[in-house]
């Protein structure tokens, strides 16, 4: 069994969830802050109702209603990342430093020739029209703060048959990261969403993806269920935390059924394993 990032990055009894960042100036904008600082990693925040919210110098996103806001750090995120939240002349400002992580390279063999290395015009063309759907999919900015109460993972029995972030090589051939984690399980599976959200994206034949669902839990937080054999929600539905998606599959690029689980915050790729049982700051104080 292949253990997951977040086992492999806590085992080592050096916790990568962090405690809670508090402002140390009481006339600054109040800020908390805790999660998973490290490449592919995350930070729940709490501030002002409506802050905005910059991350490197760039507003990226706005504090809900309740002060509650999510950023991300990509695979390949520097030593060092700068919150900001603003609201009117009050700033609060947090620099954290980013846990840089060795991932490792994973090999599959014995995949379709059309999926790693497609060549027919028809099949580019077709691939093209998903990449523009899947796209506007992604794009989704619910006005929600669906992540407060964290994530649980998606299937009830499974094992992780491929970490999050793998250098890829398929069929021989070096590909893209692997900017999921796979969980084998029995064909048929239930796949039960691991958080709050409205469905964003949702396809049964996709030619890399297979049984595709895309869920916004808010600030442009997209979580990815790949390979599904069975779709069992419609696009601009609400979910709850326990409802079902859909069933396990080996649609799409696969050898077997499995979930792949993936995450992005905006154009950020997202371990969304490192999410699981962490909630945002309960206060300022």
């Amino acid at each position: 069994m292949i253990p997951s990032r977040r086992a492999l990055l806590t085992g080592a009894g050096a916790s990568l969830i962090a405690a809670p960042l508090m402002a140390e100036d009481r006339n600054a904008l109040p800020l908390a802050l805790n999660g998973a600082w490290c490449q592919g990693g995350y930070a729940f925040g709490r501030t002002a109702p409506r802050a905005l919210i910059f991350v490197d110098g760039e507003a990226l996103t706005t504090a809900s209603a309740a002060g509650l806001f999510v950023i991300g750090f990509d695979r390949d995120a520097g030593p060092t990342t700068q919150v900001e939240a603003r609201s009117g002349e009050r700033i609060a400002r947090r620099t954290l430093d980013i846990a840089p992580y060795a991932f490792p390279s994973t090999s599959v063999d014995g995949l379709p020739p059309s999926t790693v290395e497609p060549s027919d015009p028809a099949l580019l063309a077709r691939i093209q029209q998903e990449i523009a759907l899947k796209t506007e999919g992604f794009a989704s900015r619910i006005d929600a703060d669906d992540f407060k109460d964290g994530f649980v993972w998606p299937l009830e029995i499974y094992r992780v048959s491929s970490a999050w972030g793998a250098q890829r090589v398929l069929n021989g051939t070096p590909a893209r990261p692997h900017y999921g984690i796979d969980l084998a399980a029995p064909q048929g599976s239930v796949i039960r969403a691991p958080a709050d959200g409205r469905i964003a994206f949702v396809r049964p034949d996709m030619h890399f993806e297979g049984g595709l669902t895309l869920i916004d839990h808010g600030q442009g937080l997209i979580s990815c269920y790949l390979h599904q054999s069975q779709l069992d929600v419609a696009l601009g539905q609400r979910v709850r935390r326990g409802d079902a998606l859909g069933r396990v599959g080996m649609t799409g690029r696969a050898t077997g059924p499995h979930l792949c689980w993936r995450m992005k915050w905006r154009d950020r790729n997202l371990d969304p394993s490192l999410m699981i049982g962490t909630r945002v700051p309960e206060s300022l104080a």
